[in-house]
């Protein structure tokens, strides 16, 4: 039986992208204490929109990461809309990255860079 996966992605600046590199793509960084949740996107245009506007203009850099979770895991979470009707995350709370990222299935992705 195959493991049924739900495809994430996630726009990264430099610093978290920096992490992920160093973790083999296979996590992602712990939160900031001013960061409570954890808030992987649904769709691949959310995603470019926020590492080319935000991350590349903020930070100098904006990277999208694509990657799968365990669909079972995710089941545990509602989908939250936060804009526009593709506008669409998770939110993880910061105390369950980890588990979090034992769920993901895979390696995580670079799909698009803005540098």
């Amino acid at each position: 039986m195959t493991e049924s996966t739900v495809t994430l992605w996630r726009p990264v600046g430099p610093i978290e992208f920096d992490y992920i590199k160093k973790a083999d793509f296979a996590e992602f960084p712990p939160r900031l204490p001013e960061q409570p949740i954890f808030y992987p996107v649904l769709n691949e245009e959310y995603a470019i929109l926020i590492a080319r506007d935000w991350n590349l203009k903020l930070d100098g850099a904006g990277y999208v990461t694509e990657f799968e979770v365990k669909k079972e895991f995710l089941d545990n979470y509602e989908i939250h809309q936060v804009g526009g009707r593709t506008i669409l995350e998770y939110w993880i709370p910061a105390e369950e990255l980890v588990l979090f990222n034992k769920n993901i299935v895979g390696k995580i992705r670079t799909v698009r860079e803005y540098l």
